[in-house]
């Protein structure tokens, strides 16, 4: 993203046999209909480090929301987007810079990581695009939230910086599914 503030890494997995297991590497697509900024861009982004996947708190994390997958999707696959969002003292930090929006999934999970130095980074979850928003949360450290993306359009306010310090924001964002880029 213009001003080097939005950082992605991406993975997709599958579980098998209660065990995480990662599926090979695919570019990321989504439609414009869902990302009017980058939609209809085939998008590669590095994967997920081997170490952060193998932690006992990653594949927990990871595993519950497969849980929330098998109630609400049929499909098997998942991805998870981990991404940091950094603001200093003269730029902020836009989390969802295609404005209120749908994945395009069945199913999306954020799960905070930490917030460091900033404030803002509001999660919002609306019934329309034009409604106001039917919940309305800071995420804190530890927190996870999981909705489906057929019910609710989402949006995170943007961030800013607390101190002369780079302020951050980590966050797992799970999807089912994956979304991964088919040729045709």
């Amino acid at each position: 993203m213009k001003g080097n503030y939005r950082f992605r890494k991406y993975s997709r997995f599958e579980v098998s046999n209660n065990q995480l297991v990662q599926l090979p590497y695919t570019k990321f697509f989504q439609s414009k209909i869902y990302n009017r900024v980058l939609g209809d861009v085939v998008r590669e982004y590095e994967e997920l480090d081997d170490e952060l996947i193998h932690l006992d708190d990653f594949q927990a994390i990871a595993l519950e929301f497969f849980e929330f997958c098998k109630v609400c999707s049929t499909y098997t696959d998942f991805g998870v987007h981990q991404i940091r969002i950094t603001a200093d003292p003269r730029h902020k930090g836009n989390p969802a810079p295609e404005g209120i929006h749908r994945d395009g999934v069945d199913l999306v999970g954020i799960f905070c990581v930490s917030r460091t130095n900033l404030k803002g980074g509001e999660t919002h979850l609306y019934q329309s695009k034009t409604s106001p928003p039917a919940f309305t949360k800071i995420l804190n450290p530890g927190e996870f939230l999981t909705f489906s993306d057929h019910e609710f359009f989402h949006f995170t306010t943007p961030v800013n910086a607390t101190t002369s310090d780079i302020g951050s924001r980590d966050v797992f964002v799970f999807t089912c599914p994956a979304l991964p880029f088919r040729e045709n």
